[in-house]
């Protein structure tokens, strides 16, 4: 007979089996045993030897030894007649096949003997006596935790310890700040724990891929997080550029001055800071840098902050855009430059918002991620665009669940490689937040609606629509009055043809240009009756101004002239009164005068008909001046926070900020003794607080005293700036979480900007235990607002070149009504709740598309559990019971795919490649395939993580139904349907069973196919 099936016959009639085991050779597979004990005796021995087992299996009197006799391992059977049977396995034999547990097709040659001089059993005996007992009970604890059933949060944090857990990025950065001294200066001890992560995070993307989007919430420190990583480069003597918002120039250049406002004065930061708008001059100075002079292409790192100001790349016509200016003179020329870019909202309304900024890191190299799986970035967000829009033509009836679900994994792919995006809810869920406080509790918004006119009088906001639709508004499309004659040479002048051959028309954008002068005319309305009412009296002041041009025209001395649009200077002053438009000019002589004239004499009327109807509602009839009036005198009599009489009052518009401002503060100071300031950009900011400046720092450092640092900065000032006023120009980037009551005086028309705008106040660590939003909507059902909003827009077409590159001209209809129906639920969102970016209805958030729930579910993942980890065989599993759809049953499986390569194609399917997870239900319906390995795992978090035991019933059930684990058949052919569905194909298994409890699935390795099983839970 041959050894291995003698083995495995006298094998299967042993009840006492005695193993002497060299750890050092301890192959997994031998669970399989162990699972069988009834019970276990162990013991640590000398001699190399580390322990021996004694079990207890199925027939009597059969000892079964495993040993070591030079390079080979050995097993001694010890039969009844005392004649001892000897098989001789190689280190990387001994397995499941080997001991003929499990079925093969490949012939084993095992050596077999009598031990007829009992020579082996004598030096088993020996080293069996030379044990040591001390350590019995240690070693023992260990093997049964080996051998009992598991939990399943065992389970799930086991399979995402195999999917997610990087074992060197911690060695690297450790090594790497080690190296520098990163870790002892002053901006990494002022870190939180969960800002310590994504700057470490985001070196070892921007070292290993040469950049980093840090997309972390509002609200949750990016500034601070990206200050650590330029102090990192910093130590590496790396020159270090920052591009930002002129708004927030201020923000960055007093963490590199010598300044008692700089909280980061000991690590003496250093680098240069210049504005987004400086990409559009060559000349002049920036602060200290002169521009014409300065050295672009000698920048290490590039940090960009609101970088989604760069995800556009229109096409210009003999004119270099910020965008392409970047790209060329910083990123591409000279030194190898490094890129760390920051935003909150990378990916807003487009899957493919993020192209232009990805490419900033990759410097437009559309296979800079091929080894990595990306084979073309270009076609993996045109993909995802493609997939976006079949989506969003649905999108009422689908939720963002559904969307995740039809993109490809590469998508996912390219932004777990490139970005980093954590949310409120994860910092609150995976971190511990007791050093730094937690977030403030959000109040249910107030929403209000007041009408413009407290007497009534002024006509509804529907009826000065329709006034507003029969504009004409051609003032903003000179090339309209175009003469036939002269269209073609203004058509070469101004037509822009793209790299596909579309013609970008600059009339179409003229066009596009009036529809969204409508659009702003009805904010400004919905703002305020003044901003309203000061946009009429401009409107009608350039109507006139362009008739008078009109009738003087003929008055120049070149009007006759043969002038061509294409051969003039612009600039030239002898031309300026024939000249209309403001970047795109015309000559007066080109157009048709007579019908030019005719427009702007309709729209004169109509706008001089508006202006009479608002001049009547005057300060004292502005319902909506008096409604906030109302609000605020409500706040400080009632405060949210004792002693906090703090406001900020935000509008999209500077005119209705300054009105609100006159109108306000002497009020404020003398009927409650409070100081007011207002913020709108630029040199117009004001305050009434004595020895205050009125730049833009020294009011925000007085409106918000404790999040500013004003004790260092101004140690003797008393008196605080409690009302603020102010526009967009601080939405983004200021601390202003002193503040507790946050005003909307008008609703953005983007809901995003309502959020960030929020953030100013809802911020980790904020010194209020609550916070309270409140909005002003226009005084009509919000329905019929978006409808209006519809038919101001009207009928329009835009080229679609902005993010995709695909050059397509699209017809708005269609794509304009869905994205008014977006507005539409997400406004009604936010009258009832407070949202995160992440969790705003019909938008598209990072968050929603990585992996961080469960990579941050790997990190957290204890020394202990992940050394439990690696003494875990593969193939284990649990049983569940389905609490998401109590009908289903079947198996949830974790594949590897062990093949040497990546596979791109297999990437584009599968983001966690070479993992697989897919769910099975019992009738063998393919239930959650193995491309849409997000929904799986949030299936298995939901049904395993934190469950950490077992149902007695569900154990129950599966030892009726199994036998105990010894017949596992009713399993097996899901099994077959898994296998089958991962490779495409109906091959044949040729497995006879599963496993039993804490057992493994198949062993190892599955002989027949290149995928390993990782884990499964059995869903009951």
């Amino acid at each position: 007979m041959n050894a291995l099936y003698e083995f495995k016959e006298v094998f299967s009639k042993a009840k006492s089996v005695r193993f002497l085991i060299d750890n050092d050779h301890l192959s997994q597979d031998l669970r399989f045993i162990y699972d069988q004990a009834e019970s276990v005796k162990l013991l640590e021995l000398k001699n190399g030897y580390k322990s021996a087992v004694v079990l207890n299996l199925i027939q009597p009197n059969i000892e079964f030894r495993k040993g070591k006799l030079g390079q080979q391992n050995l097993l001694i059977v010890k039969k009844k007649d005392k004649v001892n049977r000897v098989f001789l396995f190689t280190p990387h034999n001994f397995n499941l096949q080997t001991l003929g547990i499990l079925n093969s097709q490949e012939i084993y040659f095992i050596s077999s003997v009598e031990d007829v001089n009992v020579q082996y059993t004598q030096f088993f005996e020996q080293a069996w006596a030379n044990s040591k007992q001390d350590a019995l009970n240690d070693i023992t604890q260990l093997y049964k935790k080996a051998t009992k059933q598991l939990s399943l949060d065992f389970i799930y944090k086991y399979t995402i310890s195999n999917i997610f857990q990087n074992k060197t990025i911690d060695e690297i950065s450790e090594q790497r700040l080690t190296k520098t001294g990163f870790k002892e200066s002053q901006v990494w001890a002022m870190l939180y724990n969960f800002q310590k992560d994504a700057v470490l995070g985001a070196i070892d993307k921007i070292e290993t891929y040469g950049g980093c989007i840090l997309a972390d919430s509002v609200g949750l420190g990016k500034t601070f997080e990206a200050l650590a990583v330029m102090k990192y480069y910093q130590l590496r003597n790396d020159r270090i550029l920052v591009l930002c918002p002129k708004k927030l120039r201020d923000n960055w250049l007093i963490y590199s001055q010598n300044d008692v406002r700089n909280a980061l004065s000991k690590d003496r930061m250093n680098f240069d800071v210049l504005n987004h708008t400086d990409l559009s001059r060559d000349k002049g100075m920036s602060g200290d840098i002169n521009l014409e002079t300065i050295n672009w292409g000698n920048y290490d790192l590039l940090v960009i902050d609101e970088s989604h100001n760069f995800r556009n790349n229109e096409p210009r016509k003999d004119t270099v855009s910020r965008y392409q200016r970047l790209m060329k003179d910083i990123i591409k020329a000279g030194v190898k430059t490094k890129v760390l870019l920051l935003s909150a909202t990378p990916v807003n309304t487009r899957m493919n918002d993020i192209k232009n900024q990805i490419a900033f890191i990759t410097e437009q190299n559309d296979a800079a991620l091929d080894e990595f799986g990306i084979t073309s970035i270009n076609q993996t967000l045109r993909q995802a665009q493609q997939k976006f829009n079949t989506w969003m033509k649905n999108a009422e009836s689908q939720d963002r669940d559904s969307l995740v679900d039809t993109l490809n994994g590469d998508y996912f792919k390219l932004l777990d490689l490139l970005t980093i995006a954590r949310s409120r809810k994860h910092i609150e869920k995976y971190y511990d937040t007791a050093d730094i406080g937690t977030f403030p509790f959000r109040r249910q918004p107030i929403s209000l609606s007041p009408d413009f006119d407290l007497s009534k009088q002024f006509p509804t906001i529907d009826k000065v629509n329709d006034l507003i639709n029969a504009l004409n508004l051609k003032f903003y499309s000179p090339l309209y009055f175009v003469r036939d004659d002269r269209r073609k040479a203004y058509e070469d002048k101004y037509n822009v043809t793209t790299s596909t051959g579309i013609v970008f028309r600059q009339i179409e954008r003229e066009n596009s240009l009036i529809h969204l002068m409508r659009v702003n005319l009805l904010k400004r309305l919905e703002s305020s009756i003044y901003s309203f009412r000061l946009t009429l009296e401009s409107l009608i002041a350039k109507t006139k101004d362009l008739k008078t041009k009109i009738i003087n025209a003929h008055e120049n001395e070149f009007y006759f002239n043969e002038l061509d649009i294409n051969d003039i200077e612009m600039d030239d002053d002898r031309l300026e009164d024939l000249l209309i438009g403001g970047k795109v000019k015309a000559l007066l002589q080109d157009l048709d005068l007579v019908k030019f004239k005719d427009h702007l004499e309709d729209d004169e009327k109509l706008l001089q008909q508006l202006l009479n109807q608002c001049i009547v509602v005057d300060v004292a009839r502005d319902e909506k001046l008096h409604q906030l009036k109302a609000e605020i005198e409500k706040k400080l009599k009632n405060p949210i926070n004792e002693g906090n009489r703090k406001v900020v009052v935000f509008s999209a518009f500077a005119d209705t900020i300054k009105y609100l401002y006159n109108q306000l503060t002497p009020w404020l100071k003398e009927q409650h003794n409070l100081y007011a300031a207002q913020v709108t950009g630029g040199d117009e900011n004001r305050t009434n607080l004595p020895n205050c400046r009125a730049d833009l720092n020294s009011i925000l450092i007085n409106f918000s005293p404790i999040s500013k640092g004003r004790d260092v900065i101004y140690p003797d000032a008393t008196s605080e700036i409690d009302i603020l006023f102010c526009t967009d120009c601080i939405s983004e980037g200021q601390n202003l979480q002193d503040c507790d009551f946050l005003v909307n005086y008008d609703i953005h028309w983007n809901p995003v900007r309502i959020i960030q705008r929020f953030g100013r106040i809802d911020r980790i660590g904020s010194k209020n235990k609550e916070i309270q939003l409140v909005n002003f909507y226009p005084n009509v059902d919000l329905d019929s607002y978006i409808d209006l909003i519809g038919r101001v827009k009207g009928r329009m077409q835009i080229l679609d070149v902005s993010a995709t590159g695909d050059d397509n001209v699209i017809d708005e209809t269609a794509s304009q009504s869905k994205d008014l129906e977006y507005r539409k639920r997400q406004l009604k969102q936010l009258q009832t709740q407070v949202v995160d970016l992440e969790d705003i209805d019909g938008g598209i958030s990072i968050t929603d598309l990585t992996f961080n729930d469960f990579k941050i579910d790997a990190d957290r993942l204890t020394a202990e559990e992940i050394a439990d980890f690696e003494l875990t065989p593969k193939g284990v599993f649990s049983i569940a019971e389905n609490t998401i759809h109590p009908n289903q049953k079947g198996m949830l499986f974790c594949f590897k795919d062990q093949s040497a390569e990546l596979d791109n194609n297999k990437v584009n399917r599968n983001m966690i490649y070479p993992y697989y997870l897919c769910l099975i239900n019992q009738d063998g319906a393919i239930s959650i395939p193995a491309t849409h390995s997000k929904k799986s795992l949030d299936y298995f978090k939901k049904l395993a993580s934190g469950k950490t035991e077992l149902m007695p019933e569900l154990l129950s059930e599966f030892n009726q139904v199994t036998k105990s684990g010894s017949n596992m058949s009713v399993y097996t052919e899901l099994v077959t349907i898994a296998m089958n569905h991962l490779e495409g194909s109906e091959r044949e298994m040729g497995l006879d069973s599963l496993a039993i409890p804490g057992g493994t699935l198949f062993g190892n390795e599955l002989k027949d196919h290149n995928y390993e099983l990782i884990a499964y839970l059995i869903i009951q």
